[in-house]
């Protein structure tokens, strides 16, 4: 799939904020025999291709030396209104191979975390393949399914990748994981201490008859007549 962009020369470099408030998004092109070239590009174009093409799908800039088939190989994000301010392209030499980095997209149920309670941990979010441009895919789906024991793992070279496409990634690399759930430890209550208990009881006892012994005693002492 190719997806069609017009890019303009872009002559005057630095003035940015004149050309975003024109709606255009600053750019630059190059790769195999092409020097760095500034462009621009209409912002909301932009953002439609990069959604639907991501970095893994061939991109026709429209450009004014003619048209160049190219990857969308860095966009620079702003980090207030998360929308992109400035892209690269990367054009590439035909009849041959691209590496790049393609996306993970996770599907399916693992019965390790279904049943058994494991945590699902997703070590690598995309991975390295290589492959003619025609052929790059968008993402590489990855079924966790497969893991049905805790501590199961999905490695780089279990991935069935789409005919065409080479791994470039460790083999050995772990992928996803279904890691044993931790177990809370149990706050046990304190035995109650019965001996305290007993000899407090006892001690308080004391102190009620010695309290009664004092009264009796205050009592006969004031009851007395002197004659």
């Amino acid at each position: 799939m190719t997806i069609d962009i017009k890019a303009e020369k872009r002559e005057k470099i630095g003035k940015l904020k004149s050309l975003r408030n024109q709606g255009f998004m600053p750019a630059v092109y190059y790769g195999h025999k092409k020097n760095s070239t500034p462009i621009q590009i209409k912002k909301n174009d932009f953002i439609k291709v990069w959604k639907n093409a991501g970095e893994s799908t061939v991109v026709k800039l429209h450009a004014p030396e003619g048209d160049l088939e190219a990857l969308i190989h860095a966009v620079d994000i702003d980090p207030i209104s998360d929308e992109p301010r400035h892209a690269d392209f990367y054009i590439f030499e035909k009849g041959h191979k691209v590496e790049i980095a393609v996306p993970l997209e996770f599907v399916g149920v693992s019965p390790a975390v279904k049943e058994l309670g494991g945590n699902l941990m997703k070590i690598l979010h995309e991975m390295e393949i290589k492959a003619d441009p025609a052929n790059l895919p968008q993402k590489i789906e990855v079924d966790i399914s497969v893991i049905t024991e805790l501590e199961g793992q999905i490695l780089a070279k279990e991935i069935k990748l789409p005919e065409g496409v080479e791994l470039m990634e460790n083999p050995e690399e772990v992928i996803a994981t279904v890691a044993t759930p931790r177990e809370e430890p149990v706050e046990e209550e304190p035995e109650a201490d019965l001996s305290s208990i007993e000899v407090e009881k006892k001690g308080k006892e004391d102190e009620d008859e010695s309290t009664t012994s004092a009264e009796g005693s205050s009592e006969s002492k004031g009851g007395k007549k002197e004659e």
